[in-house]
Formats: structure tokens, sequence, C-alpha cells
């Protein structure tokens, strides 16, 4: 019986495997900078506009649900180390056509995602020099992140490391500032007290439901560790210490947070929504420079973002092919690095930043319903994937437990409990009904294709 610490070196479609090149440090610091990206500093503003002083309580809500999520995809990655991470694991558990659903549609994400990074960051930097054209500037975004993937994993861990150091430490510092301030002993400031907080349900039980959809989403980027954990040097331990600090992490970073900036800022002041939540609340403070100084860590967590997704959609694309599920040709392996997918993920990338500029009312638009409730889809695969791995490591391989899911099954199911709630919220609203649509269009047709390749290989 293989023991707790085997891994899987998976290998190309050249027979050249991935190289473990990723240090714990690497780890650590993709896991801590995973949860701060752009959605957290910029997008969280929508939801405050719309839930109030209450977006804590549907940061909460949300995190709780995150962290099921990551702790049960925890438990399969340390079972089983995989560059395909929750695709690879719905194969084992449910089939190759959903390891083929998953898989494909997180690559359409995180693809969509790369150009999407590239223009936020394009426009912070042609903000700051004026005429310069914002698709040059994501040209160059995307040669330099493309060739640090292209030349060796360690790259990518590298720049994550210090994007992220530089992420938690600029979330660390605002909020012992906010704390600071709160507790009325910041220099030259008065503690608001609770008077930013007395409406605290402002739009009634419909502005909390926006809230939550937008805090649903502000938390991707987690899965990153479990795909890069297959690439470290000690992949069982990495991902186990990444998802068991998962908690405190969501808790200070963004629960944390939110309760800061909607004690110092009035949650209906326009500039929470037009400078983003933590521009207004460091404006508040008097400090001066702090537009700037925010824009500078959010041009930091959309490179980032860009950075990783490039990774991580390459990985996943790698695995998918070498489980033979895509293009021969994605598999192959050169210097310990799938290069063919990372180049055909970065062009992806730019051709939907192509689409922005083309296309923008139409086919762009449609590119973005469509994966607009991906991550979710994915979730329910990583649940359901978790209920029936779990059962059959306890009986034929319990050493390979390094992490267990809390309270299994039950927590499990209230997850799935959730994710259905979520689905319904989103069905009622009609900002998202169209994303669910769209989405649940794609999955159904990626598994249509998926069950019947899985058929046609079954009968070879």
């Amino acid at each position: 019986m293989p023991s707790s610490t085997t891994q899987e070196t998976p290998t190309g479609t050249d027979g050249v495997s991935l190289s473990h090149g990723l240090k714990q440090r690497h780890l650590s610091m993709i896991a801590l900078g995973g949860v701060i990206g752009a959605g957290l500093f910029v997008g969280s503003g929508a939801g405050i506009a719309a839930a109030g002083p209450s977006i804590v309580i549907a940061y909460a809500l949300s995190g709780l649900l995150v962290m099921l999520v990551m702790r049960m995809l925890g438990e399969m990655s340390a079972a089983y180390p995989s560059s395909g991470s929750f695709s690879a694991h719905a194969e084992r558990a449910i089939g190759p056509w959903a390891g083929f659903t998953a898989g494909w549609s997180f690559w359409v994400l995180l693809c969509t995602a790369v150009g999407l990074e590239g223009i936020g960051a394009a426009k912070i930097v042609s903000g700051w020099l004026p005429g310069t054209p914002e698709w040059l500037w994501v040209a160059l975004f995307m040669v330099v992140f493309c060739g640090t993937n292209l030349a060796a994993v360690k790259n990518f861990g590298e720049f994550e490391f210090w994007f992220a150091a530089l992420k938690v430490a600029a979330i660390s510092l605002f909020l012992v500032l906010g704390v600071l301030a709160v507790l009325g002993v910041l220099p030259g400031t008065d503690s608001p007290g609770a008077s930013n907080l007395t409406d605290f349900l402002p739009n009634g039980g419909e502005g909390l439901v926006i809230g939550l959809l937008a805090s649903v989403f502000a938390y991707g980027g987690l899965e990153t560790v479990t795909i890069a954990a297959a690439e470290s040097e000690n992949p069982v331990q990495g991902v186990a210490r990444a998802v068991r600090t998962a908690m405190w992490r969501i808790a200070l970073f963004y629960i944390g947070s939110m309760a800061v900036i909607v004690t110092l800022v009035p949650w209906d002041s326009k500039e929470v929504v037009e400078k983003g939540p933590y521009v207004a609340a460091l404006d508040e403070l008097g400090i001066p420079g702090a537009g700037q100084l925010m824009n500078v860590v959010v041009l930091v967590a959309l490179l980032s973002a860009m950075n990783a997704n490039i990774y991580g959609a390459s990985r996943i694309a790698y695995s998918l092919v070498e489980r033979g599920q895509g293009p021969k040709g994605l598999g192959r392996v050169s210097g310990g690095v799938p290069r063919i997918a990372v180049l055909a993920s970065s062009v992806f990338g730019f051709l939907c930043v192509l689409l922005s500029y083309w296309r923008p009312d139409d086919v762009f638009a449609w590119l973005l319903n469509m994966i607009g409730a991906v991550i979710l889809a994915v979730w329910i695969f990583i649940a359901v994937s978790q209920l029936r791995l779990r059962r059959r490591l306890e009986r034929e391989a319990p050493e390979r437990l390094a992490v267990r899911m809390w309270a299994f099954p039950w927590l499990t199911w209230v997850a799935l409990a959730g994710m259905a709630a979520v689905f319904v919220l989103m069905a009622r609203e009609p900002g998202t009904r169209v994303q669910l649509y769209s989405t649940g269009g794609m999955i159904l047709v990626l598994a249509a294709v998926g069950y019947a390749w899985q058929r046609a290989r079954a009968k070879r």
C-alpha cells in the first residue's frame, strides 16, 4: 500500500516529467498571496455599496464556505498530489468526463482572467503615463510573465514569493493603521466609534444577497496552491500546511479588513466605489499619497494574478493532456516545464484582450458571462469528489489522509447545500442570472463532449 508521502510524478507526452523546483517558502507565500487579489482591493467596493456594514457578514458566510472547500481540496491533494488538482480528483472519483469538464472549464476561466487582469494593470500604468496605448502594456505584461513561466517553475515561484510578500505587507500595514484609528490612538485622527455601523443592513436582505455574491467570487485564487504543490519539494506536507492556515488568513485579510473599512468610512460614500474601499479608508485617515500607494499595490495584485493564472492554466492543460483529454502537443515538457501549454494559455489570454477591444458588446460580453459561475461548478466537483474519495481512502489507504475534512461527511453536505443556495440566489438576481445560465450551458456542452469521449475510449 502506498505511504502517505507517496507522490505522483506526472510525465508529459514525450516522457519528460515536470520539475519539483518550488520550495516550501514559495508554497507558503503562494498560499498567503492567493487570498489577496485585486477583487479584494477594488471589487469589494460594489459589495459594500450594496450591503453596507453587513458586508462583514457576507464575507464571513462566503469565507466559511471557502474554508470548507479548501479543506476538502487539501484532503484530496495531500493524498494524491497532482498538477491537475481538482480535475484529476474528479476523474478519479466520478469519471473521466468529470475531470474533462472541471479541467477545461477552469482553463477557460483562468485564461480569460489573465486577459482581464492584463487590461486592469494596463489601465493603471497608462494612467501614470497618459497617451501610451493600453494594449501595448498588456502585451508587455504577457511577454514578461509568459517568459518567466517558460523558463523554470522556480521563476514563477520567485515572482509569486515577492509579489505575495508585498501584498501581505501592504494589507498588514493597512490593518494595523485601521485598528489604531478605530481605537482612537492613531495620531491626528479621532475614533469614529460605531457611528458608521448604525445602519447595518441599509438595503435589506437584497443588498446582503448582492454583497454575498460579490464576496463569493472575490475568493478566487486559493486553488493555485494545490496545483503548485505537485511541483514542490514536499507536496504532501506543503499542501497540508497551506490548507491548515487558510482559516486565519481568510479571517484576517478579508473579514478583518472589511470590518475596519466599514467602521472608518460611511458605507454610502461615493469614494468607496470610485476610488476603491482601501483608498477611501486611507483618505479618511488623511494619509498623503494613499491613492497612488494603493494603485501600486493593486497593480502588484493584478500582475501577481496574471503570473499565477498563466501558471495554473498551463498545469491544468498539461494534466488534462497527460490523462488523454486534450491535444498531445500541449503535454510536451522541456526543462521541466510544459512550454507549449504555457504559450497556448498566454495566447488565449491575449486573444481575450483583443476581443475586449474588437467585440466588447457581444463576443467578449458572452465570454465573461460564460465564466461567471465556473468557480461554483468547480467547487461542486470538489465536494462530490471528496465525498467519494474519502470513503475509498479510508477503506484502501488510510495512511494517505494527512489532511482530514472536518466532521465528515456532514460538513461536506453543508458545503454542497451552501453552493446550491448561492446558485438559487444567482438565479433570483437579474444581474447574475445570465451568468448562471451561460456558465451552465458551457458546463453541459463540456460534460457531453467529455462523456462522449469517455464512451469512445471505453470501446477501444
